[in-house]
């Protein structure tokens, strides 16, 4: 226990370490009834002018799937999951590596459900924000440049559309995505912690409504987002 405590604390902070292995915890003595998530929320400046950081290459594309796509058969996510975000009108880019899926990014314009705790999100100037999520990179293509080409693909349209930022939500549990991100220059906006208690659920926000308690979704927190002063860039 002493060295679970250590390590967690270690390499997320007293804080969040503490978090975490309170969530270990719940999710252990429930057997997975409850748990707890905290997010940070997050903007990653658009690049403008837009200027590509990897190389094109003929064996490395990335392309805008649609509801038809055949690649989606490749996708870890159930296939009801992937119908739903398309019927919301979400925009997913696809990456492939000598035509082999190799990674995914998703986008949203407007609002964004998320699917893994009740709380909705809603940019508050959606001509100059995006919001993007469910960033997917296949295990064996994780050393290589798929991440880097998925960003460059997606900043390109963003920066077409005249969008000025990138708002996501991040674990502040996964330290490697809080790294990848933060090499892209992302801003902290909020931080949000859920507990899931079977079908209660109870938000602590460091924004607006600022505490919420929800009963199987009814209710719900809907959290609005600015995007950050454009001296921020």
């Amino acid at each position: 226990m002493f060295k679970s405590l250590k390590n967690a604390v270690g390499s997320l902070g007293f804080t969040n370490g503490m978090l975490y292995l309170l969530g270990r915890a719940m999710q252990t003595v429930s057997g997975g009834r409850c748990f707890l998530i905290r997010y940070y929320l997050v903007a990653q400046p658009v690049p403008s002018p837009f200027s590509p950081v990897c190389k094109a290459s003929p064996n490395d594309q990335v392309r805008e799937a649609g509801p038809d796509s055949p690649v989606l058969k490749d996708f870890p996510r159930p296939a009801e999951v992937i119908r739903g975000r398309f019927e919301n009108g979400h925009v997913c880019l696809v990456a492939t590596s000598k035509e082999s899926f190799s990674g995914f990014l998703w986008f949203a314009r407007g609002s964004y459900d998320e699917d893994e705790v009740h709380c909705r999100f809603v940019l508050a100037d959606p001509d100059s924000t995006v919001w993007d999520f469910d960033v997917h990179v296949e295990p064996r293509f994780r050393l290589g440049r798929t991440f880097a080409r998925l960003w460059d693909a997606a900043n390109e349209r963003y920066a077409a559309a005249g969008i000025r930022w990138s708002i996501s939500r991040i674990s502040s549990f996964n330290q490697q995505s809080l790294q990848s991100h933060g090499r892209l220059g992302i801003r902290h906006l909020q931080t949000l912690t859920f507990f899931c208690l079977g079908p209660l659920q109870i938000s602590l926000l460091s924004c607006r409504p600022y505490l919420n308690i929800c009963w199987r979704g009814r209710g719900c927190p809907t959290v609005v987002l600015a995007p950050p002063p454009e001296e921020a860039r």
